[in-house]
């Protein structure tokens, strides 16, 4: 199975679901989205297939989450681009769907 992880290496809920992944013997592209940071179209297509508005993608704990409260989406997801710590990490995706990994466990509903 081929697994796609949008991975914060600092974040010990993302390395745990990366492990997960590797443990379950997915092939998993790592994507350290700090680093490369996703478009807004390719996270307005993630979240549509967690079923998930890109509100629910946003870290609530980062202080520009607080500016973008009553925000539309488009808005979030241009922030969200700008400015990737905005985005919760792990982001995974297989052929069966796409999970925020919090907790990491959640990545077994996509395995």
């Amino acid at each position: 199975m081929k697994a796609t992880i949008l991975h914060n290496p600092r974040c010990s809920k993302s390395r745990e679901a990366l492990a997960l992944l590797t443990e379950a013997g997915a092939e998993v592209t790592v994507i350290e989205y700090l680093k490369t940071p996703p478009g807004t179209d390719e996270l307005a297509r993630l979240y549509a297939k967690a079923g998930l508005s890109p509100r629910d993608g946003v870290r609530k704990g980062e202080a520009e989450a607080k500016l973008l409260s009553g925000a539309d989406d488009a808005t979030v997801l241009t922030a969200m681009a700008a400015n990737p710590i905005l985005i919760e990490p792990p982001l995974v995706e297989t052929d069966k769907g796409v999970v925020i990994g919090r907790p990491p466990e959640a990545v077994w509903r996509i395995l």
